[in-house]
């Protein structure tokens, strides 16, 4: 599929109670340090785009991951003809344009407002953009918005304007800014600067003599002025179109890494737009200086270091679903985001959780832990750079940071009583299960070591999910410090003890042991009969310790899957448990199922999309395997959704899947093959597959017992 046929509105029709995505219509390269939407209100919103709204208030640079993050060193451009009322409110001089005549792709944004007859057009570069306005009315204006705080430097002579930004809250540095250059082709005849109080923005309006169009660079710098020069020096010489192809070719160059040939056009374009949403985060945080050598703000420090920086990532989300695609599709480029991340420990202390562009400290666990015992597994990193990761991990996970946002939370509790106690902690029992699972990632790094004291020993930790599995409702359960479950237990109510869910989402997340937590349960009181039970019951809820209706709820019940809220990071692997019982075509069924819920539009997700996490659920949904266990180096049998599947694999080579009777009414698997040799095993290895080997899948229209099988990775034995 081509680039230009990517429309980036996909997911953006949503709200704080209803998610079709919470995603932004981004414009830039693959991850840019910067990009660029169109802003629909001047309202103080991180619901800043609206793509039903006719409404134009200007390009907006931001580097929001999430509205639920919100966005810092932000700013805004617009362009307008005629006189400016002086008095007005910065949101009257909102213009209009039409949504179905504006073309919104990754690489370029070109819109018309109809207000003031300009024509705005943009194309990315890594740390900027080119802007391009044609102006259709006399008496042209470039305004450029600044949040309060901030600062101008006009330089009329070299048609040059310099933006100070400061408006991000960070209690690890409070002076974090932006720096901002902008060049214009033309003369700057003028300019007049606003302070408007609501919302809460400086401006400058810059005027020129009349002129049909302008051509404006513009480059970022989170180090200095002289950095943010440095880049613009060096698009002196580029023109629009030859920044436009460049941006375009390199995208295009990412979605060649999977090339699909399918009937179902919709679902191919489902694919694609996905493939996009993959590669925005995280974004860059280092830059290039003047020898081309990278380097970096330190947050920590307020200094300047060499060496690359990755921001705007939550490893809660992404863990399970991106970074084991990067390791197929672009290992290289996982491995420099490794070496930013392991900057980040330098300069805080601690592994990072959730980047924005410092540490955040949402959700439960250290799951960057996952990342590193993958990347460790795959061969991505060498063995030196595991062994700067072991202590890294082994530091957060038993040194206390004075900083609660740093490190595990009650890990002397949790090595205590081997469960953290619901009575000292909130959503307990997802921290227990995070942290056990984390504890087997220390593991397999540190038996790749050859440190087999400290590998067993923390593989023993792996195992305290049975702590808190109560085997009278097969559930996990939290536990209080005297050794006792938390009594008036409700297995759908939502919150206190879980994130972002209820028992049902939350008590299967033992990836690294499904075979050990399969033990837990009776032959009367089965491991496939509680998946039953989680898949056949009401979406029902009770809104529990959030005292109210969360988007999640609502989404869940939305899609009527029972209890399976595809909607959420913690049900993506729940589907795929099926395949460690005698049923995985209960697997097959409820992916091709499940896949229906995604498409290429404004509505085009089940719910929050969260850094590639869901565009990327989605990918293997279609490629018919799913890294179950990350940390381990196996990817858990699904079904394929394509006729023909080609993955260019960065060695030059090649690993294909071909399905045959890929129709709808063919919603099972009837045997694979691997290089023209029957499989039987449920899973693919990583080595399989960047070998470049030939996977053939034959789909049938009924099912057929297959209980001779071997199942996937789990560390107890089976």
């Amino acid at each position: 599929m081509l680039i230009n046929q990517i429309d980036t509105r996909q997911g953006t029709d949503s709200t704080s109670e209803f998610s079709h995505g919470n995603t932004l219509p981004y414009t830039g390269v693959p991850f840019g340090m910067n990009y660029l939407i169109p802003q629909t209100t001047f309202d103080d919103t991180s619901w800043s785009f609206s793509p039903t709204s006719h409404q134009l208030a200007g390009i907006k640079i931001t580097h929001q991951p999430s509205p639920w993050i919100g966005d810092f060193s932000s700013f805004i451009l617009s362009a307008l003809t005629g006189d400016v009322e002086i008095n007005s409110k910065t949101f009257d001089r909102v213009g209009s344009y039409r949504p179905n005549e504006a073309t919104f792709n990754p690489h370029y944004l070109s819109i018309y407002d109809q207000r003031y007859e300009v024509q705005t057009e943009i194309t990315p570069t890594t740390y900027g953009a080119i802007f391009k306005y044609q102006f259709n009315r006399n008496i042209p204006k470039i305004i450029v918005h600044i949040p309060k705080n901030g600062e101008f430097i006009l330089d009329d002579n070299q048609n040059e304007l310099k933006l100070l930004v400061r408006n991000y809250d960070s209690h690890f540095n409070s002076d974090f800014k932006l720096y901002a250059a902008l060049k214009c082709d033309k003369a700057i005849k003028s300019t007049l600067t606003l302070h408007q109080d609501e919302p809460e923005y400086d401006s400058m309006i810059l005027s020129f003599a009349d002129t049909n169009e302008i051509n404006v660079k513009l480059t970022t710098s989170f180090i200095s002025f002289n950095q943010a020069q440095i880049t613009l020096n060096r698009l002196s010489n580029l023109t629009f179109e030859n920044a436009k192809k460049t941006a375009q070719e390199t995208w295009q160059s990412y979605l060649d890494l999977i090339m699909v040939t399918d009937r179902d056009k919709k679902r191919l374009s489902t694919f694609y737009h996905c493939m996009y949403r993959t590669f925005l985060f995280p974004q860059r945080c280092y830059e290039l200086d003047s020898d081309n050598h990278p380097i970096h703000y330190d947050l920590y420090h307020d200094t300047v270091k060499s060496g690359y920086l990755y921001m705007n990532n939550g490893f809660w989300d992404t863990s399970k679903t991106v970074y084991p695609l990067f390791a197929i599709l672009i290992p290289k480029t996982y491995h420099q985001m490794m070496l930013g991340f392991y900057n980040s420990y330098l300069e805080s202390g601690y592994l990072p959780k959730w980047l924005a562009p410092d540490e955040r400290g949402m959700m439960p666990g250290t799951l960057i832990d996952a990342v590193i015992a993958d990347a460790s597994v795959k061969g991505i990193l060498n063995e030196d750079e595991m062994k700067q990761f072991l202590d890294a991990m082994l530091k957060s996970a038993t040194q206390k940071s004075n900083d609660e946002r740093l490190g595990r939370l009650g890990m002397d509790d949790f090595n205590k009583y081997g469960y953290l106690p619901a009575d000292k902690y909130p959503e307990s029992v997802n921290q227990t299960l995070d942290y056990t699972y984390s504890d087997f990632c220390i593991s397999q790094v540190a038996s790749l070591l050859h440190k087999d004291k400290l590998a067993k020993k923390y593989a023993k930790s792996a195992l305290n999910y049975k702590n808190i599995f109560d085997s009278e409702t097969g559930l996990m359960r939290p536990k209080n410090s005297n050794g006792q479950f938390k009594s008036d237990f409700d297995s759908i109510r939502w919150g206190t003890d879980y994130t972002e869910g209820s028992s049902w989402q939350n008590s299967f997340a033992v990836y690294h042991d499904i075979a050990g937590l399969k033990k837990l349960y009776s032959k009367k009181h089965t491991f496939l009969q509680i998946l039953l039970n989680l898949s056949n019951q009401k979406p029902a809820f009770n809104v529990g310790g959030y005292g109210f209706q969360i988007h999640e709820m609502t989404e869940m019940a939305a899609i009527d899957f029972g209890q399976i809220a595809i909607s959420n990071q913690p049900s993506f692997h729940l589907p795929y448990l099926f395949e460690y019982t005698d049923h995985p075509e209960y697997t097959e069924l409820l992916i091709k199922q499940l896949a229906n819920q995604f498409n290429d539009s404004i509505d085009g997700f089940p719910g929050d999309e969260d850094n590639g996490s869901m565009a990327a659920w989605f990918i293997f949904a279609c490629l018919g395997f799913y890294p179950l266990c990350p940390g381990s180096d196996e990817y858990v049998f699904g079904i394929p959704l394509f006729d023909k599947v080609q993955i260019n694999l960065p060695n030059d080579k090649k690993f294909t899947i071909k399905t045959n009777r890929n129709y709808p009414q063919n919603q099972f698997v009837q045997n694979r093959s691997l290089n023209g040799q029957e499989l039987k095993q449920r899973f693919l290895k990583y080595s399989q597959i960047i070998k470049g080997d030939n996977l053939e899948i034959n789909l049938c229209l009924l099912p057929e017992t297959k209980y001779d099988e071997q199942l996937p990775f789990s560390l107890s034995k089976k």
